[in-house]
């Protein structure tokens, strides 16, 4: 297997496991009072367009080839600390 293929193995991982603290995110959100389930929803949705903008990174990825990808991985790299960010900030959030 290929770094590059090993690498985008990992990065689909991760987002998959996004993917599952948002189902969860959304489940809390379910749940909250009406005001608190607005708010909740717009950062849901925030996160969810964050993961399909890395999904878009990771399939420009895969179509690269072996001499271009390692120059596409930054900008990979880039939208996922945003989403850990964001996600992390979420569940923060939805804590209180």
């Amino acid at each position: 297997m290929s770094d590059k293929e090993v690498y985008l193995q990992k990065m689909r991982a991760q987002l998959d496991e996004w993917k599952a603290d948002v189902d969860k995110l959304k489940a809390k959100a379910s749940m909250a009072s009406a005001d608190a389930r607005l708010e909740r929803n717009r950062q849901i949705e925030v996160l969810e367009s964050k993961i399909e903008e890395g999904k878009t990174k990771l399939s420009e990825l895969s179509r690269a080839g072996e001499d271009a990808w390692e120059s596409l991985k930054e900008g990979v790299e880039s939208a996922w600390d945003s989403l850990k960010s964001a996600v992390s900030d979420a569940a923060a959030k939805f804590k209180n």
